[in-house]
């Protein structure tokens, strides 16, 4: 999942919230430049990353859109997920969900310290833009698509995924259910309604 999936998988816990996004900026196995409370963020970020890859539903998925998203199917499908979680935020979460954001980016500024300057300023950016906000909707999810493309060092398909996104949607739907129940189930997710 990306950045939502990684918010709403940390249990309401701010700081943890923090960390787990910070997995992506971290390289190997060794965490001990780290405060322990970020040692646990990367943490569960990687056993979210490993438990989405070896799904069997999600890689089953993986190989019918492959051949549409050479490379990035995987990519397509984070974004694809954090698109249909906050479509769908009332039904896995009770609060509203720019709420949740809300209160999120709030935090930031009293849990920022002990990371580093290229993450602080991706935060920076993710608060001013607010670009999660945006997850809903079909047009949010085409520009999440084209700035993550924009991003990847070789030419790729992701900048089409909405129309692959289009094309599989019933697929896609039925496979990230599945998944969210099997996942909340995994990290031990119960938000009460």
């Amino acid at each position: 999942m990306n950045y939502l999936g990684h918010l709403y998988f940390s249990d309401d816990n701010h700081a943890l919230m923090l960390a787990n996004l910070f997995g992506d900026f971290v390289k190997g196995k060794d965490l001990s430049a780290y405060h322990p409370s970020i040692q646990h963020g990367i943490t569960l970020h990687r056993s979210i990353d490993k438990y989405i890859d070896s799904h069997p539903e999600v890689l089953r998925l993986l190989k019918i859109l492959y051949p549409h998203l050479p490379k990035v199917s995987g990519i397509a499908v984070d974004l694809f997920f954090d698109h249909l979680l906050a479509k769908n935020w009332e039904q896995h979460h009770p609060q509203q969900l720019l709420d949740f954001l809300d209160l999120f980016y709030r935090s930031i500024d009293s849990n920022i310290s002990g990371y580093t300057p290229e993450f602080q300023a991706m935060i920076q950016q993710l608060v001013r833009v607010n670009w999660i906000s945006y997850y809903p909707r079909l047009d949010g999810l085409e520009k999440a698509l084209h700035g993550v493309s924009s991003k990847i060092s070789f030419p790729n398909e992701l900048k089409n995924g909405i129309a692959v996104f289009n094309a599989y949607e019933t697929e896609i739907i039925s496979v990230f259910e599945r998944f969210m129940t099997d996942a909340r189930q995994h990290f031990n997710v119960s938000y009460s309604k």
